[in-house]
């Protein structure tokens, strides 16, 4: 789930209906919705997705669109990943009971501040803590649709191994996708043959893995708000200006 802190644009609300699921880790499930009217987005923009009870009680939460629509037999798709939060109570909904064929209300897309344009050239630096991954994850699927030559670097800081989201589609990309780094940083558990001891990310991995600032890369950094101020804070530290940092946050609400 992503907010921004930035005003979202007034979107009417309309009905999308799950057509797939996708089994991400043990937490996370990437929800396909075919959306008849979507108006198309760009990698990072957000909707919301509402739910309503038999009782007329709503609840609604926002979702990033974890990669570009594609055209399905009842009109344009897209994909949200949504992580279980605990005593959530939109996320248990989506993972445990949404079914295919059910309907839900979606408004977007929603947010226009942190998003990557194909047509920027600039070397994208994207460090992503946990299921910040999902935004990020839609620029870089995006730059492999419009065969983008700009290069690209992640660093993904999860817990252990097993918490790495798209862990299969990353490893590809890394293979196929010219241009793409990818770098972990593990906090609780590593796996075998990796380098060093799991911690929190620091500037180590920031200098490392992250371009340098005299490059003027553009950056993007999603995930929990300290995840977020410690990397912005890291970044800002090594030289890279504040205004070519972009953040986006999730919050504990599902």
């Amino acid at each position: 789930m992503a907010t921004s802190t930035q005003p979202r644009t007034p979107n009417r609300w309309q009905v999308g209906r799950l057509v797939e699921r996708r089994v991400e880790t043990a937490t996370a499930q990437t929800l396909v919705l075919e959306v008849p009217d979507w108006p198309g987005h760009l990698p990072g923009q957000h909707v919301d997705l509402r739910l309503t009870a038999p009782d007329g009680y709503q609840a609604a939460r926002s979702y990033s669109i974890a990669g570009p629509a594609v055209d399905g037999p009842g009109g344009p798709r897209i994909e949200v990943t949504v992580q279980r939060v605990h005593d959530g109570e939109v996320s248990p909904y989506l993972i445990d009971v949404f079914s295919a064929g059910d309907p839900v209300e979606v408004r977007g897309p929603l947010g226009g501040w942190f998003i990557w344009r194909s047509e920027e050239t600039a070397p994208v630096q994207l460090v992503a803590g946990g299921s910040g991954i999902v935004p990020l994850m839609a620029m870089i699927r995006a730059r492999r649709a419009v065969g983008s030559k700009a290069p690209f670097r992640l660093i993904y800081s999860v817990r252990t191994p097993a918490d790495v989201i798209y862990a299969d589609e990353l490893r590809r990309r890394v293979r196929d996708d010219f241009g793409l780094d990818v770098a972990y940083v593990y906090t609780r558990e590593a796996p075998d043959g990796w380098r060093g001891e799991p911690h929190r990310i620091g500037l180590a991995d920031v200098n490392t893995h992250g371009w340098p600032p005299d490059l003027e890369p553009l950056t993007y950094v999603c995930g929990p708000t300290a995840f977020v101020e410690t990397v912005a804070d890291l970044l800002v530290g090594l030289g890279h200006p504040s205004r070519r940092v972009k953040t986006e946050r999730f919050g504990p609400t599902g």
